[in-house]
């Protein structure tokens, strides 16, 4: 009886450890509140599972605008946070939400508008310029209007053109990139996108990239560490690891080397 027992013990122990160990592996994920364009222009799809690969933790994407993406992570339901607005999530560090942020790579916004180009912004100097020219001529221009990290750049740029993005002509559609996109097509209309969303895109109709190249146009990507202490319950070894591979050489090369149609769409500028 007592060897029994025995045996019993120890096949419930092993049940016991092997269940612990299931409940282990069910955590090894983190959740990354990011952007729309690292997700729809399929750059989390290529580099995700080669951190996967090497660490064996799962990264689920919550892809939003920059704004909503903070939100999240400030309610702490997001492990890691991966968006692109610098003075933003500059912020977000001060206020003692994040304690650290870190360039992880970068590209450029661009201006697509119908292939007449009726304000005339291709033959512009500067963006400032091709903003102006679109406001003057009442051409339709489509706005995301959703506080991401593209309509924040977008109002910044308004704002540098001394232009009131307001009437008729200017649309805000409280929606993401790639809507956003689709519903400028539809209605012959300019928008702002950053440029992997704008190359991945597959339903152009009319539309053309017209402007491109200047400096204003730069759109720098960050990754943050949320603070331990603001939001204790999350897993912050883990997002360490996602955040320390992103800055790794290794991380560095997955995402020069992630094109779509043969362009490199995003390049790497750890710090």
């Amino acid at each position: 009886m007592q060897h029994k027992a025995r045996i019993a013990l120890t096949a419930a122990g092993l049940m016991g450890l092997s269940m612990a160990a299931q409940a282990q592996d069910g955590e090894s994920y983190i959740t990354l509140a990011s952007t729309t364009s690292t997700e729809n222009s399929g750059l989390f799809g290529a580099i995700i599972p080669q951190f996967t690969d090497k660490t064996g933790i799962e990264v689920r994407v919550v892809a939003v605008g920059t704004g909503q993406a903070f939100e999240i992570a400030r309610r702490g339901d997001a492990d890691s946070l991966l968006v692109h607005d610098t003075a933003g999530e500059e912020t977000f560090v001060e206020e003692g939400y994040g304690t650290e942020r870190a360039n992880v790579m970068y590209n450029d916004f661009v201006l697509i508008g119908p292939d007449g180009d009726p304000a005339g912004i291709a033959d512009a100097d500067t963006v400032a310029e091709a903003m102006q020219l679109i406001a003057e001529s009442g051409a339709p221009f489509a706005s995301r209007g959703d506080d991401s990290g593209t309509n924040r750049a977008e109002l910044r740029l308004w704002d540098a053109a001394n232009v009131e993005a307001e009437g008729d002509w200017y649309r805000e559609l409280g929606s993401g990139m790639g809507p956003t996109l689709n519903t400028a097509a539809g209605m012959d209309a300019y928008v702002m996108s950053d440029r992997a969303t704008w190359v991945a895109f597959d339903n152009p109709q009319n539309l053309e990239l017209l402007f491109e190249g200047d400096d204003a146009l730069f759109n720098q990507y960050g990754s943050i560490l949320i603070s331990e202490e603001e939001h204790p319950h999350l897993k912050h070894d883990l997002a360490e690891q996602w955040h320390q591979w992103l800055l790794s050489d290794e991380g560095q090369q997955a995402i020069g080397e992630f094109e779509v149609k043969g362009q490199q769409l995003f390049f790497p500028n750890a710090d």
